[in-house]
């Protein structure tokens, strides 16, 4: 075809299969710019117009939006970084649907009498889920005066991250952990262990920055199953707790501690929701933090010869 020839606007459109209103559309937008106008002033395009034109309908049938298209046909190098965007997109729908999918699957199977309030719960959470309030609910639980990156790094690793494909029962999970942890503090203490209340002198970042080592050490423990035992975990749990009240490690101290957090369940209700929305389909768990506390105390409660020691109590479902 020769380089010179040129077409009206309709036989553009014609060629290409598509409408005037279409080719005008994206004309005035710049995408398709005219090889000349004839004497009465209509536009005329060439033959770049129409490979040009089928490039534009192609990015437009997978819904790239017209200023991409526009990126992508001044650039060579745009495509690549426009598909890209289209992908996270398309997968954050994809997320918000099956959430959607699972949460109505979890009130169709479902006995009639939960069904109200199973619809409470799952139309409280936003869609994709947000895990804001968890991280809201350990900013108000951890201690005060705390460094920031350290209470970054406790956040990222207490709050779960939600599926991109959850079952309804992982929906359900989720639904009850939004939530527990959206609920309001109650009491005077903000719901706050006695541990966070030592007194003067008190050093709660070393306390945390020592309990994420003892709990990275009993780890391996978890994820072989083993009974909880004395070794160097429980000895960095121990000198954690030690440490951040300025004294010693020694047996007296021990059996302090083991009734002090024996009184203290720790949001074991927020760990066990926690368990149930991560727990994979076969195979162990992956230890949590809050696996790791009760392994070490349980620990520190078999190290006891006591007779007749004080283990920790069951966990409550309140709030804080």
């Amino acid at each position: 075809m020769s380089p010179d020839v040129t077409w009206s606007i309709g036989e553009l459109a014609e060629r290409a299969g598509a409408t005037v209103k279409t080719v005008r559309f994206y004309s005035d937008r710049g995408l398709l710019p005219e090889a000349a106008r004839s004497g009465g002033g209509h536009r005329r395009y060439g033959p770049e117009a129409l490979d040009r034109l089928r490039l534009i309908r192609s990015l437009r049938t997978l819904d790239v939006p017209v200023p991409d298209v526009g990126r992508v046909l001044e650039r060579d190098d745009a495509l690549e970084d426009v598909v890209a965007g289209k992908l996270r997109e398309l997968g954050s729908q994809l997320t918000v649907l099956r959430w959607r999918e699972a949460a109505l699957r979890l009130l169709q199977d479902c006995p009639p009498g939960e069904r109200a309030e199973r619809l409470r719960l799952v139309g409280s959470m936003s869609t994709p889920p947000s895990t804001a309030a968890m991280a809201g609910f350990w900013r108000r639980w951890l201690p005060p005066r705390l460094p920031a990156r350290l209470v970054a790094a406790i956040v990222d690793e207490a709050v779960p991250q939600p599926p991109d494909d959850p079952t309804p029962a992982q929906v359900l999970a989720f639904a009850r952990l939004h939530a527990f942890t959206s609920g309001p503090c109650t009491g005077d203490d903000r719901g706050q262990p006695e541990v966070h209340r030592s007194g003067e002198g008190y050093r709660p970042a070393v306390l945390y920055d020592g309990l994420r080592e003892a709990f990275a050490l009993a780890s391996p423990d978890l994820r072989a199953q083993r009974p909880p035992h004395p070794g160097e975990a429980l000895d960095c749990f121990v000198s954690a707790h030690a440490r951040a009240r300025g004294t010693r490690d020694t047996a007296a101290f021990r059996r302090r501690l083991g009734v002090q957090l024996a009184a203290e369940p720790r949001i074991d209700h927020y760990w066990q929701l926690v368990a149930e929305l991560t727990s994979p389909p076969s195979g162990p768990r992956e230890p949590t933090p809050g696996a790791a506390h009760d392994w070490l105390c349980a620990a520190l409660d078999a190290s006891d010869p006591r007779p007749g020691r004080r283990t920790r109590e069951p966990s409550s479902s309140t709030n804080c």
